[in-house]
């Protein structure tokens, strides 16, 4: 298993930034509607993992299907950089779009297939 390591990460323009610890695993590329049109891959870290260094007031959510992922984007730009939900035991974690991870080369990495589109 890869080390964690903490990234900066954010939107396009520089509004929305983060920090985000994490081994880059699981690594999922899922096939829902959402996901398919923003060409998201995941990682999933937990509330203590991820700072939101600014932007907090900023950014807007949108909520879909059964509205358990509260999807996160930046209104200027509106690249959707994280999305805030629960594990299946209640826990609070966060999704990170690996592709908005400054320092991923993501033709390395080999994200898992994961069926959301039937969920």
């Amino acid at each position: 298993m890869a080390e964690a390591k903490t990234y900066a990460g954010g939107c396009h323009c520089g509004a929305v930034r983060y920090e985000a610890t994490t081994d880059l695993a699981p690594l999922i590329a899922c096939n829902c509607s959402i996901c398919t049109k923003h060409g998201l891959l995941l990682t999933f870290v937990s509330e203590q993992a991820f700072k939101l260094v600014s932007g907090k007031d900023d950014v807007k959510e949108y909520l879909f299907n059964k509205k358990h992922i509260h999807h996160q984007f930046c209104p200027t730009c509106g690249v959707e950089s994280f999305a805030r939900g629960t594990k299946p035991d209640g826990t609070p974690m966060v999704a990170v779009n690996v592709r908005c991870l400054e320092g991923v080369d993501i033709g390395s990495l080999t994200p898992t297939p994961f069926n959301g589109r039937d969920l």
